[in-house]
């Protein structure tokens, strides 16, 4: 089935590689996706099985013929997630290194960072482990570059789900990756990354179970007990339920720990036994035999021991495991006697065992390609942080710069407001005294005419009533006239009084019994003495 199934994804790549034959230039903006592979991209997420089989049927399909370039490199790409998702081996691989070309040189940021870290997979595939970590790093920054936000959900609600989740998946593959090279340290720090996006959209709903369980198996391998027991526990207080792989990777890792530990045996050889026996899998199975043999062989019962360990070591499709298991053969082998047996194990060990220089340079390599990723980080933390900065200080000038021209607008507001109420006063001042000038002449001319009408009248007593009728008119008048001039006489007063009445120079020689030459020498005396039409003018 599984080579009739590696047939089925070679012809579906051929088939889809001589379909796409028509090509276009991409435009400035990302263009659409033909709408079944976007189909089949959304139903990846959920059911890649189920996508898969959508895009055989797809490829078998005339729609395949018609594909742009665009939708050309996309669906190369998809069959490569497709592939790594179903458990199946890149046999696209040309066709996704040009995809990786096309999408670097497209504004779809996205598909670039999905692009890289499936060609990544590839590398993995092909034990190229550096080149697989560059990649993987790659698409780290192309998706902090172009989603800045997503650990804080600011980002459009249609990719609101894929972006967090694949993020978890790739700190995830670069965590495994690290573990893989006995780097535990970057490997924690990546799980931990990887658990705060699966917080914001959880891939499964044990995945953050499963992170957790990572994270433990680090500190484990790192012996720092403590640490390793609260993620265990931390894992399986979070876990959903008891009947899958997670669960018992748990109980198994706690049994292991607690014998290291507590220096327990029935009770971990016990949970490993219960273990082994709700394996669902070989891959598990053997897992669990690995452990239980280890433990076997140092309470040195080693017939259970190498029941365990060589059924691990006789299957020869996991050089990895034969290599865990060989170390512990051939110490059991030795301490039985049996020399031949412990040299087989030892040969082994030493044609599978990569050479100490070439370990170093490799856990080198990855170590300088994350630490230069965390010092690109910092970088753009850096200068993150500078924009925003940049960015309040221009907010604050912006706002400072509105409130001066706010504060300037009033005052000029202000000041314009005072001038014109300043002019409006003023010409309200110059109306109100026009209108009492024009009132006092009026009273002036009332008050000339009665005058001379009492003059003409006759009697004796027509000066007087005269200056009554003055007084009356202009009450305290006399009194200001004294004020202003002190050194006039009273014949002087009445001169200046009748003159502001009117009266002519004949009439007022008449009412004061003075000849008019007299009246003439007095005018012009005061005239001298006194500005005579200043003193008329006192009087109102």
């Amino acid at each position: 089935m599984k080579f009739l199934f590696h047939i089925s994804s070679l012809l579906l790549t051929l088939a889809l590689a001589s379909a796409c034959t028509h090509h276009v230039d991409i435009s400035s903006q990302a263009p659409s996706p033909c709408p079944d592979l976007s189909n089949i991209d959304t139903l990846m997420w959920h059911q890649p099985d189920s996508a898969l089989k959508v895009m055989l049927e797809f490829a078998e399909s005339g729609k395949a013929d018609s594909l742009d370039e665009f939708d050309d490199h996309y669906c190369q790409l998809l069959i490569s997630e497709l592939l790594y998702k179903n458990d199946y081996a890149q046999s696209n691989r040309k066709d996704l290194l040009k995809a990786v070309d096309y999408f670097d040189n497209s504004d779809n940021a996205f598909l670039s960072a999905r692009a890289h870290y499936i060609n990544g997979v590839g590398y993995y595939e092909q034990d190229s482990v550096v080149e697989a970590c560059t990649e993987y790093l790659k698409t780290l920054e192309i998706m902090e570059m172009h989603f800045p936000n997503v650990e804080t959900q600011d980002f459009p609600a249609l990719r609101s789900k894929h972006l967090p989740r694949f993020m978890t998946l790739t700190y995830s593959r670069i965590g495994e990756l690290f573990a893989s090279q006995f780097m535990q340290e970057p490997a924690i720090a990546c799980f931990k990354k990887s658990l705060v996006f699966d917080n914001i959209e959880p891939c499964s709903p044990n995945n953050r179970s499963c992170l957790l369980l990572f994270i433990g198996k680090q500190y484990y391998k790192l012996s720092q007990s403590d640490s390793a027991e609260y993620y265990f526990d931390e894992a399986l207080r979070q876990l959903h339920d008891t009947n899958n792989a997670v669960f018992r990777d748990l109980v198994s890792y706690k049994a292991l720990l607690d014998y290291d530990i507590h220096h327990h045996v029935e009770a971990p050889i016990n949970d490993l036994k219960r273990m082994i026996a709700q394996a669902t899998n070989e891959n598990e199975l053997l897992a669990r035999y690995t452990t239980l043999g280890v433990i076997y062989s140092l309470e040195g019962q080693y017939d259970l021991a190498l029941f365990y360990l060589t059924s691990v070591f006789e299957n020869n499709n996991d050089v990895v495991r034969q290599r865990a298991v060989s170390p512990y053969l051939r110490t059991i082998y030795q301490n039985l006697g049996d020399s031949l047996k412990a040299d087989q194990y030892a040969v082994f060990i030493a044609d599978n065992e990569l050479s100490e220089g070439e370990n170093k340079a490799k856990v080198s390599q990855l170590n300088d390609l994350f630490q230069q990723h965390l010092q690109w980080e910092q970088d753009r933390a850096k200068a993150e942080e500078h924009h925003k900065k940049s960015v309040r200080l221009y907010v604050l000038l912006s706002s400072l710069l509105v409130v001066m021209l706010l504060i300037g607008l009033f005052v000029y507001s202000y000041r314009k407001r005072k001038v014109s109420e300043s002019i409006q006063l003023r010409e309200a001042q110059h109306q109100l005294k026009a209108e009492l000038e024009q009132s006092s002449q009026h009273q002036r001319n009332m008050l000339q005419q009665r005058a001379l009408a009492i003059y003409q009248s006759g009697g004796d007593d027509r000066l007087q009533r005269i200056l009554d009728e003055f007084e009356s008119a202009y009450p305290s008048a006399a009194v200001k006239l004294e004020q202003a001039c002190p050194n006039l006489n009273k014949t002087e007063l009445r001169i200046v009084i009748l003159s502001f009445l009117g009266f002519r120079a004949k009439e007022v020689a008449d009412l004061l019994g003075l000849k008019e030459n007299t009246v003439t020498q007095y005018r012009s005396n005061l005239k001298k003495k006194a500005d005579i039409d200043g003193l008329s003018a006192s009087i109102w």
